[in-house]
């Protein structure tokens, strides 16, 4: 028993002499070495952007009154064509959503009615009515990507969206029989849209369907004046965005 006890002590004498020597193998890094960690790329969260856009469109309403005659309110039977160009200021937050206010120049042509024979005052024939509006508009939007998020370079999105605003109107209305007249209004004005874009880092491009509904058209001119409640607007428009931060 003793000489097992022996064996034991010279055991663990030996063991903690060798310790110091084994931990001295093991590095420990100064605190002036320092560990590079790399910044994380957060892409265009949060980024201010600039827009641009340009439009077909087709305008649409259900009748057209010439308020200052009786019996005078008709049932619209051409459709306007035009197109409409604007700009605008945005921010984006990173995770779908981003906000703008715009200005569009919206113009068109061929809106008409056609007035039958027999009226007191209207002469017989097709009457015109052209719109050259500037639509000023709040809105905001939400970008969904198909898998590859919303991050500088995301690739494929949809969105959706919609604004409200106002409408500065401009109308001229041509008949047969009347001269020329020109008017205008301010009106509220509300849209939506949707679309399908691409997002190749500090450019975004987009292609979209936007309805453009104003409350009223009207020309105050004293001569051949006309009314235009509801009118839709619709458009096919490209955007650009530019990003910067």
């Amino acid at each position: 028993m003793m000489r097992t006890l022996t064996a034991a002590l010279l055991s663990a004498a030996a063991f903690g002499m060798a310790a110091p020597a084994n931990a001295a193998d093991i590095f420990i890094p100064p605190p002036s070495a320092g560990i590079d960690i790399p910044d994380v790329d957060y892409g265009y969260a949060g980024s201010m952007y600039l827009r641009g856009s340009l439009a077909g469109n087709f305008l649409w309403a259900r009748n057209a009154d010439h308020y200052t005659l009786p019996n005078s309110r008709y049932e619209t039977n051409k459709t306007g064509f035009g197109f409409s160009a604007g700009a605008g200021v945005g921010y984006e937050t990173g995770t779908g959503l981003r906000m703008d206010v715009t200005a569009d120049y919206l113009h068109n042509d061929g809106l008409g009615i056609t007035v039958p024979a027999g009226h007191a005052t209207l002469a017989a024939g097709d009457h015109q009515l052209k719109l050259r509006s500037t639509l000023l508009l709040a809105n905001a939007y939400y970008d969904f990507g198909f898998g590859d998020g919303f991050g500088a370079a995301g690739g494929t999105f949809g969105y959706v969206g919609a604004g409200a605003g106002v409408a500065i109107n401009r109308l001229i209305t041509e008949g047969p029989g009347l001269p020329d007249a020109w008017g205008g209004n301010t009106s509220f004005a509300a849209a939506g849209m949707v679309g399908l874009g691409y997002d190749f880092g500090q450019v975004v491009a987009d292609v979209g369907y936007r309805a453009v509904y104003i409350n009223r058209i009207e020309n105050t001119a004293t001569t051949n004046p006309y009314r235009i409640d509801d009118s839709w607007t619709h458009e096919v428009r490209g955007t650009v965005r530019y990003r910067f931060n």
